[in-house]
Parts: C-alpha cells; structure tokens; sequence
C-alpha cells in the first residue's frame, strides 16, 4: 500500500478534540509537501447527521456536495483548507445499508452474513477508499475507547495494522485531570484507557494528552513504564484560548517529524509561515468591540441547566474569522427565543443574526427579533430559515398580510410565503418518505447596484463576474412563494439574488434608505468561512455592526 494510515481514537471523555488533533496533525503533514486526507468514522445507524437534533450532536457541517456530515469535517476544512464530502465521512448506517444491499443481491454467494468477516471488511474498503491516491489517510475514531458502538472501527485498525505494520499508526487521545482538591496531573484515567486498547489487540503509537497543565518528566515516565509509550511519544495539547494555535504547539513537539520517522519517510522541508502569520493576526489585541447576537433556539436540552454552543459551531466560527480580518473584537451573545422574556436581551446588541432552524418551535420568537432588527435599524443578517422568517414579517408587519406564514408552521395559512415545491430532480435530493431538500452548492445570479452584490464584489467571492454568479451551500426543505415576490417588492422588499432560472430567491435586502443593513439569504455562507479566508457577509456585519454601535 502507498498510503498511510493514521488512526486517531480518543478515551476518559468525549469531546477531548479529537478531529482538532488529527487535522492540526494533518496540517503538519500538509506543510511538508505530503498529500493528506481525513475520514471520520461514526458510531450511529443514521446514514448523515442531516437528521440529527443539533441539540444533541452539534451543527451538521454542510459540506460542497450536499454530505450532511459530523461538525468535525468542518473542523478539516478549516484548517487543511480544502473542501470535504462523502469521501471524508462513514457511519455504521452507511455500511450496514451496504452490506444488506449486497445481500440483497446475492453477492456474497450464500455464506452467512456476520460483523466478522463482512462488517469488517466492509469499513477496511472504506477506509482505503478514502485513502487512495493520497500519501496519507487520518482516520478519527468517533466515541471513546471501551463503548460497544464502535469496536469494529478499532477492530479494522487491528487489522490493518497486522496486516501491513509499517503502514499503520495508531494514536490515541486521553484527558489528564488535575482534581482541585490534589493540585497535581492525574495520569491514571490514561493508564485503563490505554489498557483497553490493549485488550482490543491495538498499542498506541503516539498519546496525546489533553489537559490544563504541561507533563512533567517524572509523568511521562510513569506514563512510559504503565502503557509502554516511549515517553517522546507522549504528546501535549494544552487547554488553548485560540484552538487554532494547536498545530503550532504540535510543531513544537516534533509530532509531525516523529510520526514521518516512525513511517521511515523523509522529513521534507517545512513552511508554515503562512500559519504563523494567521495566528499572530488572531491573538493581536483589539480596540473595538461590538455586541453579535445571534437568535436562535438550539442552546439547551429539555430540563438541562446548561447552556451549548455547538449547535451554531460553523457560525460561531465563522464570526470569530471576520472579527480577525476587520480588527473588530466580538462580544457574543445567544439570545434563546424559546425562553420569555428575550427581547430585553436584543437592545444591548449591535448586530442580529437569525440562523438554520426547522419546525414550529421558536419561530415566533424569531420573528420578533427580526422586528426588532428592522424598525431599530440594528445590522441584521438572516440566514436560510432566518431569510424566510424575515419574508414572513415583511409580509405580516409591512405588506398587511397578518396571517402569512411558512407552510412548515402552518400548513394551512392563508398566506403561505413560504412553501413546498413539488419534487424536480434538477434542484433537490430525497432524503426520505416524502421528504425533499436541495442539499449542497447552487448557484445564485446578483443584481448589481444591491448590497449583496457590493459584499461579493468587494470580497471577490464572484464563482463567474462575468455572469455576476456567487455560489453558496444550500441545507433546507423550503422555499419562497413566487407568488408574493411582486407584492413585497412592490412595498419595498429587494430580491437581491435568485438562482440562475430566476425561479429561487436567494437573497433578499432592504435599501438603504430604509435601513442601514438589512440583508438574508438561503444559503449557507458560514459553512464556506475559513481562518484567513472570511466570508465578506460576515465581514460586513460586523462593519455595519460597529457603524451601528458609534451611532448610539
């Protein structure tokens, strides 16, 4: 095999940053000329994390293709700067369906189906399908060592690894607790999940440690002599205010080289001055400051004393990459609609963001703040559900159509301003029984003189100037009613951009005239944002957001 392969697994906890460390390890490898490509291996029978409650698993990264897959691929794409799909991404739904497929179809010429041989075989293929045609394939291990769920992953990089040893790697990721009532590292939650792997057949090449504090050398012995980790195998990831400074601090453990010496490949020359560069702009201290809001419903489970964030981990990131660039520093704010009492909360913000959302709860809620956005004159920016809510109100609040609505809250409202289309091969996926969506990047024409067209024209985000066409990543089932774009644009609503054919609305705006910066739009510009390379409508935001907060 010409590929390597890196396994990547994790154990004591979830959540230690598994697809940081493999794509931090991956951006090394990628800086020395080496070609890299990371899989990720899902525990759930679900076939994408498209239906997913994002409560629940964070934001399904929308990827180019239309793969609605685990937020740690948008986790590579950040920092290895190149787009995945279904190439980057498996389940255990993925694999049964195909071998219950080949089943079906008598391929497997009568034997017996079992987990071991043909489960089994079946990730293997995957994963080498992944790998084939790079130097390297890092493969992240959903889950934590010891679960029921995923021992066929860890049982496939057994295998591989027996099968072509100097071809395989395997590195694990651990926590390092420091309990305040000791004030000392605690290394034994890495002993038993080491020795778990080891009772799977699997040793750890490499360990990496997560934890507040550094490990001292009378630990990483310890560690050396309890798991039989040489001890310069033994690898730190600090708890970091910037997470993008990790490749750097792996860097400065020779991860990158150890792992090339243990593959007996050359070390080639290094550059990450451009990723120097990034971080140094990152951490410089900033001046200015503004209140972001964003409106949104998914930042606590039912009954959850706990407030989360991965749900709008895309957008969050994607802020965070605007601020960078416009030397504008960000005080976030998640204002919950579900919750009474939230408009108070819009009044201290400089900027409003409406973002993805589906079904009934919540949306009045967000109408609201969009209310609030619009005749306070605050910076807003409506994004897929939050462009059609914002249709929703103009229709309600401006045209006079009190009972308008989207056909997915009330499908019998007299005003449906958003609805359903019927089925076109040409613009949707079928996800299910009855369900359609248009999934994955489509093209949208701007009018020019409009402030949508001024964002991408100044951000050279264009796909073709020539035809003024941008292109965005398209996640939902809904769609606006052409049957009122002349009446809302008659009481002043712009349509800013629409698909080639005119038939989509992409993109809506208010003028200027009417207020400083009102724009929305159905696509998804936040899964597209990457550290150096910000989004010119995020951007944007945040400068109107500022004007905003000086007019105060």
């Amino acid at each position: 095999m010409n590929t390597k392969f890196i396994f990547v697994s994790g154990g004591v906890i979830s959540g230690l940053g598994k697809g940081l460390c493999a794509a931090s390890l991956g951006l090394l490898l990628q800086s020395r000329g080496y070609t890299v490509n990371p899989l990720k291996c899902e525990n759930y029978l679900n076939q994408d994390s498209g239906t997913i409650n994002p409560i629940d698993h964070g934001d399904p990264f929308l990827c180019e293709d239309g793969l609605e897959a685990d937020m740690d691929l948008g986790v590579y794409e950040r920092l290895l700067d190149k787009n995945m799909g279904k190439n980057n991404f498996v389940t255990k739904g993925q694999i049964f369906k195909r071998i219950l497929e080949k089943e079906r179809s008598m391929s497997y010429n009568g034997e017996t189906v079992e987990d071991i041989p043909h489960v089994l075989n079946e990730i293997v293929e995957r994963i080498k399908e992944s790998g084939r045609g790079y130097d390297f394939c890092i493969i992240e291990i959903g889950g934590t060592a010891g679960e029921y769920q995923n021992v066929l992953y860890y049982e496939a990089s057994r295998y591989m690894k027996t099968k072509n040893p100097k071809d395989v790697l395997n590195v694990h990721v651990s926590y390092m607790p420091i309990p305040k009532h000791l004030g000392e590292p605690k290394t034994k939650p890495t002993q038993m999940t080491v020795r778990i792997l080891m009772s799977m057949g699997i040793h750890p090449d490499f360990l990496i440690l997560r934890s507040e504090a550094n490990l001292d050398t009378r630990r990483r012995k310890l560690l050396g002599v309890k798991t039989s980790i040489k001890g310069e195998n033994i690898i730190v990831a600090k708890d970091l205010d910037n997470i993008y400074r990790l490749p750097l601090e792996f860097s400065n453990q020779d991860f990158d080289a150890k792992v090339l010496k243990e593959f007996n490949l050359p070390k080639k020359k290094q550059n990450l001055n451009k990723w120097k560069k990034l971080i140094e702009s990152i951490e410089k201290p900033r001046k200015r400051k503004i209140a972001v809001g964003i409106a949104g419903k998914y930042l606590s489970k039912n009954e959850g004393d706990y407030e989360l964030t991965d749900a709008y981990h895309a957008l969050i990131e994607a802020l965070k990459h605007a601020s960078w660039e416009t030397n504008i520093d960000i005080d976030l704010h998640l204002v919950n609609v579900t919750k009474k009492g939230f408009e108070k909360k819009l009044k201290d913000l400089d900027t409003i963001i409406v973002p993805i959302g589906w079904g009934k709860r919540g949306v009045e809620g967000k109408i609201k703040s969009i209310t609030f956005a619009r005749e306070n004159k605050v910076p807003y920016l409506g994004l897929c559900y939050g462009m059609q809510l914002a249709c929703v109100e103009y229709a309600r609040n401006v045209v006079g159509l009190k009972n308008a609505n989207t056909e997915e809250v009330n499908p019998k409202a007299e005003h449906k301003i958003i609805h359903s289309i019927p089925f076109n091969k040409k613009y949707q996926v079928i996800k299910g029984d009855g369900v359609s969506m248009r999934l994955g990047a489509y093209d949208c024409v701007l009018k020019k003189g409009t402030l949508a067209y001024k964002i991408y024209e100044k951000g050279n985000q264009f796909k073709d100037k020539s035809k003024d066409i941008v292109s965005e990543r398209h996640r939902h089932r809904f769609e606006f009613n052409n049957e009122y774009r002349e009446i809302l644009e008659k009481q002043g609503l712009i349509f800013s951009g629409t698909s080639p054919d005119d038939f989509f609305v992409e993109f809506i705006e208010l003028p200027k005239k009417t207020h400083p910066f009102f724009i929305a739009t159905q696509g998804h510009p936040e899964y597209k944002s990457r550290p150096g390379k910000a989004h010119p409508l995020f951007k944007a935001l945040l400068k109107a957001g500022l004007k905003h907060k000086r007019r105060k």
